[in-house]
């Protein structure tokens, strides 16, 4: 929790909750889902396209003495293709629906075998429908043929329609990767995708009616044009037939984009051999609980480590209090108050603040008695503090005494017998 959670909690945590909500990680996980769908579409919608583009410039180009798509047709098709189609596909909002889905591995497959089969499946279908009108198309829709001649002409015009209109079609069957049926739905929550459709479906209209030598190309009827949009439609409906075929009975290469996340690091070596996909769902029981304990282990030294950090903070912020007090102390003893009455001994166990007890007349001389014969042991001698106003030479050295001595109270009662001691 972000707010309410500890300190210690936050850096043993591997997700924080800035706003203590538990929604918030179902509001994640469902845009989190839904990026990586957009992402999939749009490279659905793209490979496609690149792939017919691809074969038909190439083929077109030395099967004939020009290619069907001009350059500046191909930049029409790429402006569909980048920029439109991409705005249209990665603006889906998420729904429930997302929830109801297995998570993605972490091994999984960027492009999986459904795209490609959909990617596969409408490129088939787009490279028939292209080739055909290419080199039969004259004769089945009884127009000049244009393959020989350079100025536009009806014949290639017709090819560069029905393109465009089979790609804007193939853009609704992009809206789904996982093999649904039924491309339509949630079309109209999505305001941009439509607007973006119409506007392009638009657009090229002007193009071909309009183009001209810039576009290259030449005016159609009604006729020709309801037959591009025939087979733009038919594209939607062959999606259909492609969807019914069963993704399992295609083989696992035609997945693309599979990889470790361990593998573009220097963390974990792979070995010689590299990264075995099917590795995971081999190992044994006792593999999968040494990783749990491990994943505990760590756990628990995140905790260590945070209450550790902790308690040196507390032990710093201690130690800089301490040494405040200690030069506060030093201070006050180098400046002594005024008002406090200077007397020959006093007591290391009384309260500085307070005036000390003056002593009688027999406890100064015992005390001065003892001090100049220096009989008081090691261990007396650390509870005397020199307070008397003449300045004694040290037992030790010959080094002068503090201006002032204190004698504890534990001392006076052995007094009388260590100066009679002395004496003899």
């Amino acid at each position: 929790m972000g707010i309410a959670g500890t300190d210690v909690a936050k850096e043993a945590s591997d997700i924080i909750l800035t706003d203590d909500n538990f929604s918030s990680i179902v509001k994640a996980v469902l845009w989190g889902r839904n990026v990586y769908d957009s992402i999939a579409k749009f490279l659905q919608f793209q490979l496609t396209v690149n792939v017919v583009a691809v074969i038909v410039a190439f083929i077109g180009a030395c099967a004939v003495s020009s290619s069907p798509l001009k350059a500046v047709q191909m930049l029409w098709v790429n402006l569909i293709m980048d920029t439109l189609a991409s705005l249209a596909l990665a603006t889906e909002m998420p729904t429930p629906d997302l929830l109801l889905r297995k998570p993605y591995g972490r091994t999984k497959p960027l492009i999986s075998r459904t795209m490609m089969k959909n990617i596969l499946g409408q490129a088939i279908y787009q490279l028939v429908v292209i080739f055909s009108l290419l080199f039969i198309g004259d004769k089945l829709l009884d127009i000049d043929n244009g393959t020989t001649i350079t100025e536009p002409s009806t014949h290639m015009t017709m090819i560069f329609n029905t393109f465009v209109m089979m790609t804007l079609f193939n853009e609704i069957n992009a809206r789904k990767i996982h093999g649904q049926r039924n491309v339509f739905k949630g079309i109209f929550t999505n305001p941009i995708f439509y607007v973006i459709w119409i506007l392009t479906a638009g657009l090229q209209i002007v193009i071909v009616q309009c183009g001209g030598l810039a576009f290259s190309t030449y005016p159609l009827r009604l006729e020709e044009w309801m037959w591009c949009l025939v087979f733009g439609v038919g594209a939607l409906i062959w999606g259909q037939v492609v969807t019914t075929v069963p993704t399992r009975t295609l083989p696992k290469l035609l997945s693309w984009g599979r990889g470790h996340p361990e593998q573009y690091t220097d963390v974990v070596p792979l070995g010689e051999e590299g990264y075995d996909a099917d590795a995971e769902k081999r190992r044994s029981a006792g593999q999968i609980l040494w990783i749990r304990g491990l994943t505990r282990l760590q756990t628990q030294l995140r905790v260590i480590r945070a209450f550790k950090s902790t308690l040196e903070d507390m032990e710093e912020k201690r130690s800089v209090h301490s040494l405040h007090s200690l030069q506060s102390l030093r201070s006050s003893r180098s400046h002594p108050g005024t008002g406090r009455p200077l007397s020959d001994i006093s007591y290391i166990d009384e309260d500085p603040l307070k005036t000390p007890s003056p002593l009688t007349d027999s406890q100064k001389s015992t005390g001065n008695q003892l001090l100049r014969f220096g009989t008081i042991s090691g261990d007396d001698r650390r509870n005397v503090r020199w307070t008397n106003t003449e300045t004694l030479p040290s037992s030790r050295g010959g080094s002068t005494l503090s201006p002032h001595r204190h004698i504890s109270r534990s001392l006076l009662p052995e007094l009388p017998k260590l100066v009679q001691e002395t004496s003899i």
